[in-house]
């Protein structure tokens, strides 16, 4: 039986691409603003496009941060991709301004440090250690990244202390490529838009929903 995945509809976010990206993976995913659909759901993925403030503004409107941090605390599994990925850490600055995350991992989402942004294109991902995201995917596999901030490895260190599991790439300097810890994961580049790589890390993810 295929498992069920909300793709979360919170006005931000390549949806489509990611519920069909998802239904190759294996799991019976629709997309959805529902709170109910989304916390019975045996997954929850959680994109996100733009401005770190303008997402977290949209996925507060929508209750998405109290179904996050409810899913989490039951043991149900969240994956956030790009935005969705640095709304999960306790804050983003862009272009001087603060903007509170969702505080589940510590840690402040910043621009990258690079000489040409935004970081655009296909990027190698070091896996972590034990990593579930990425089982089975050989070293140097390529991911497809468009973004211009990121959880930088100067900023990552509390989120490490804190538990996370964190991949890594680098442009203009390393950042966290994804993070996982029990039932949350995360990834800064695409894996809709990732091909082969994507599929393969998106059927793992899949595979461990219940």
């Amino acid at each position: 039986m295929r498992p069920r995945v909300v793709v979360l509809d919170y006005g931000s976010g390549n949806l489509r691409s990611a519920q069909r990206a998802l239904q190759r993976a294996g799991a019976d995913a629709e997309v959805s603003a529902d709170a109910g659909a989304a916390a019975g759901a045996a997954g929850l993925a959680v994109p996100g496009v733009g401005a770190f403030a303008a997402c977290m503004a949209g996925l507060r409107a929508a209750g998405g941060d109290t179904l996050i941090a409810r899913r989490l605390e039951l043991g149900r599994p969240v994956l956030g991709i790009c935005v969705g990925m640095q709304v999960l850490f306790g804050a983003g600055v862009e272009h001087g301004a603060w903007t509170e995350g969702c505080g589940v991992w510590p840690g402040t989402v910043r621009r990258l440090g690079a000489a040409v942004l935004p970081h655009m294109g296909w990027n190698t991902v070091q896996a972590a250690p034990g990593s579930a995201l990425f089982a089975g995917i050989p070293a140097g596999t390529r991911f497809y990244f468009v973004h211009s901030y990121a959880l930088r490895c100067a900023d990552a260190g509390e989120a490490a202390a804190a538990g996370a599991l964190l991949s890594w790439a680098a442009h203009g300097e390393r950042f966290a490529a994804a993070a996982e810890q029990g039932a949350l994961s995360a990834t800064q580049f695409h894996p809709e838009k990732s091909g082969d790589a994507g599929a393969a890390l998106l059927r793992n993810w899949v595979g461990t929903l219940r």
